[in-house]
């Protein structure tokens, strides 16, 4: 399976457009734990474009997806 075919799925599989802060560990199979994400966007190098609805985070999940791919590299 090609790596970006790996995100796509991920996207796929998600089958919601947004994916909640609390739930990237899901999101991205236990690879991505909320509280680095969250520090990572306090630093300005999380995933574009974080929307606050109340008092929730959510990323759009086609941009988490691309943010992990770019994040990715092959060894």
């Amino acid at each position: 399976m090609q790596e970006s075919s790996i995100f796509e799925a991920m996207v796929k599989a998600w089958g919601n457009p947004i994916v909640p802060r609390c739930k990237v560990g899901e999101f991205s199979g236990g690879l991505l734990n909320p509280r680095t994400l969250a520090n990572l966007d306090c630093l300005g190098t999380g995933p574009e474009g974080p929307i606050r609805i109340g008092s929730k985070i959510v990323y759009r999940t086609e941009e988490l997806a691309r943010w992990l791919e770019g994040r990715s590299s092959k060894n």
